[in-house]
């Protein structure tokens, strides 16, 4: 008796450990992140025509954005190692409930990663057309933004990421020429002869140092004044 009574308790507190474990993995997107965040802007009086930068760790760690941008209504919601799902699965609370004029959208690395499991480029750019389409269903105007080079990854070295990347952009590119959406390339301006991010903009292949977020600040800022003005 005493042993199943041991048993039974063993298996309730493993029961309960792994259900703690779930609870704190059900916010797979992390709507939480911005939760506060967004009704504070929701509140604010800030001007009509917001835009939202919608990304990973590129974007969510952007040198000094709200400093560089202070003049401008721009909103960072980058969560570093996010996936296009993830960012579809938060797009609403995170951009639309916002209602910007514009969204910038910078994603897919962390797909071909392979961050939240394997993915195909088909699938990778679908989801980033679903953003597209929902921004456009909502009056929001969709900037794409060129996946950055990249030629490794630090945390997943078995991988290739090259040839994904260009593949990628390649679609994208395509996608926004056959339905007029502002493309903005970063990538044929930041890649070196390896197929990488030039080692003047990165420390570690994937993400930009200050010299990097210099060099596309001017030209994401013009990309967006281009289309608030059309």
């Amino acid at each position: 008796m005493f042993k199943f009574l041991m048993s039974l308790f063993i298996i309730l507190t493993g029961t309960n450990s792994i259900a703690q474990n779930n609870i704190s993995q059900l916010d797979w997107p992390n709507l939480t992140k911005y939760e506060k965040s967004n009704e504070a802007v929701k509140l604010s009086a800030m001007r009509k025509k917001k835009v939202v930068f919608m990304g990973d760790s590129i974007t969510e760690f952007w040198n000094n954005f709200d400093s560089v941008f202070a003049d401008k209504p721009y909103i960072n919601r980058g969560i570093s190692g996010q996936t296009t799902p993830q960012m579809l699965a938060r797009f609403r609370p995170d951009v639309i409930a916002l209602k910007p004029a514009v969204v910038v959208l910078l994603a897919g690395i962390n797909d071909i990663a392979e961050n939240t499991g394997p993915i195909s480029v088909e699938n990778i750019y679908g989801n980033i057309i679903s953003m597209i389409q929902l921004a456009k269903a909502n009056n929001i105007k969709p900037i794409i933004c060129s996946v950055l080079p990249a030629n490794q990854f630090n945390w997943r070295p078995q991988i290739n990421p090259a040839l994904k990347v260009i593949e990628l952009n390649k679609l994208l590119l395509q996608y926004c020429k056959q339905h007029n959406i502002t493309y903005v390339d970063y990538y044929t301006k930041m890649v070196d002869d390896q197929m990488g991010l030039d080692k003047k903009f990165t420390n570690d292949g994937v993400h930009p140092i200050a010299a990097g977020y210099q060099f596309m600040e001017p030209i994401i800022v013009a990309a967006i004044n281009k289309l608030l003005n059309k």
